[in-house]
Formats: structure tokens, C-alpha cells, sequence
């Protein structure tokens, strides 16, 4: 980065003009500081974007869902500082938007619902059905990886998803999975399974505000689209 113009280069840019002035490269390349030889941060930070085909994770979506085995693939991120840095502004930038669904009613900000919820399962390989737990102010108790792959009604158990329900003592949920496919459309199976979780629900008290599907880049919302 020494080569660039100062008013090119990240740091400077960043102070001058503001962190949003910045592309995700430039970004990455901050927390990376330093590249290898012959070879600069700026193109190792291109390298962890890039798309999975070229060897990266597909841009920062992908790269928050990264581990720091994963991060291990890319030249120049095999020693342990530079991965411990990225999985730890990975882990806080998840906390930060977890915070703010625990502090605030959750849909006062249904797009941090759909932030947080990409965060944690959009990149994942497989699909994976969640549940958010709420108090009665619609906060959020937790979230809950409750069941895992090819998701139908005979996987997801709703006795399963009442007992977590009344363990945490939740007034209401946001139900949730990942379509590793990357459509966020709901299935029929995605639709039935809805009706019959929010019906075992009922029988406790406990309301199905909504269901949300993700995908890399994308997320839907069932009670959006009137199907809750």
C-alpha cells in the first residue's frame, strides 16, 4: 500500500472520507495490515473475497461464516494472528446485532432479525432450522440451532420445538432456516411446516411471529408475504 497515492490508501481514505468511503476490500485489507512477499494485503483481501470458485469465501457474507481452520486455505493466513483477528471481528460484529434483538423490541428493526439471522446460517453448507426465543416485549431471550439437513415436516420435531419453547420460557419465536441453494422462496414443505409448528405452539401460548428463510445475500420473510 505504500505505493498508492496517500489519498488512496485505506488508512488514509478511511480518516479523510469515513469507514462507509471504503470498499470491502479496503476494509479487509485494514484489519490484514500487512501482505506477503511479493504479494500485497490489498490482493490477499481480494483473495478471501473472491468468489468460492476462484478460492475465497464469496464475499464478507461468506467470510463472516468462516473458521479459522477454514481461513488456513488462503496464502499468507496460515499463521495464527491474522486468523484470530478476522474470526474475532467476525464473532462481535454477530454479538453487536444479537445485542441490539436483546435490548430493543425485535421488530422495531426487522431488518437487524434478517441480519442476525444471515450471520449465522446464510453460508452454511447445509440447511439448518433455528428458532429465536422472545420474551413478552418480543426481546430476545436466544437463538437455538435446534435441527440440521434436508429439512421436512418429519425432521423438524414440533414437540421438540415446544419443550425448548417453554424451557426458555418464550412468550413468542421467529422460526428460521437456510436455503444452501441461495432461493429464499418458500417451498410448500416450508409452508406446511410453518402451520404445523405454529399449531403445536399455540397449545402453550407461545405465538409464531414469523418465519424467515436466508440465503448468501438474501432473506425473506413468510409474515411479509402474508403466509404466517
Amino acid at each position: 500500500m505504500k505505493d498508492l497515492p496517500a489519498d488512496a490508501r485505506p488508512r488514509e481514505k478511511l480518516l479523510a472520507r469515513g469507514a462507509a468511503a471504503l470498499s470491502d476490500t479496503e476494509l479487509l485489507a485494514l484489519l490484514l495490515r500487512t501482505g506477503t512477499a511479493g504479494r500485497g494485503v490489498l490482493q490477499m483481501a481480494h483473495e478471501l473475497l473472491a468468489a468460492p470458485v476462484d478460492g475465497g469465501f464469496g464475499g464478507i457474507s461468506g467470510l463472516l461464516h468462516a473458521g479459522a481452520e477454514d481461513l488456513k486455505r488462503i496464502k499468507g493466513m496460515g499463521g495464527s494472528s491474522k486468523r484470530a483477528q478476522l474470526v474475532a471481528v467476525m464473532e462481535l460484529a454477530r454479538r453487536a446485532i444479537g445485542q441490539q434483538l436483546k435490548e430493543r423490541e425485535v421488530f422495531s428493526s426487522p431488518g437487524a432479525v434478517k441480519q442476525y439471522l444471515q450471520l449465522h446460517l446464510a453460508a452454511k453448507p447445509h440447511e439448518v432450522f433455528a428458532v429465536l426465543f422472545l420474551d413478552a416485549q418480543n426481546r430476545l431471550i436466544a437463538m437455538e440451532e435446534l435441527f440440521r439437513g434436508t429439512l421436512t415436516q418429519t425432521s423438524v420435531y414440533p414437540r421438540e420445538v415446544v419443550q425448548r419453547a417453554l424451557q426458555r420460557e418464550a412468550a413468542s419465536v421467529v422460526l428460521a432456516h437456510n436455503h444452501p441453494s441461495g432461493t429464499v422462496q418458500p417451498s410448500r414443505a416450508d409452508e406446511a411446516l410453518t402451520q404445523t409448528l405454529k399449531a403445536a405452539l399455540a397449545l402453550v401460548d407461545v405465538r409464531v411471529l414469523d418465519h424467515v428463510i436466508v440465503a448468501q445475500g438474501n432473506a425473506l420473510s413468510m409474515a411479509e408475504k402474508g403466509l404466517i
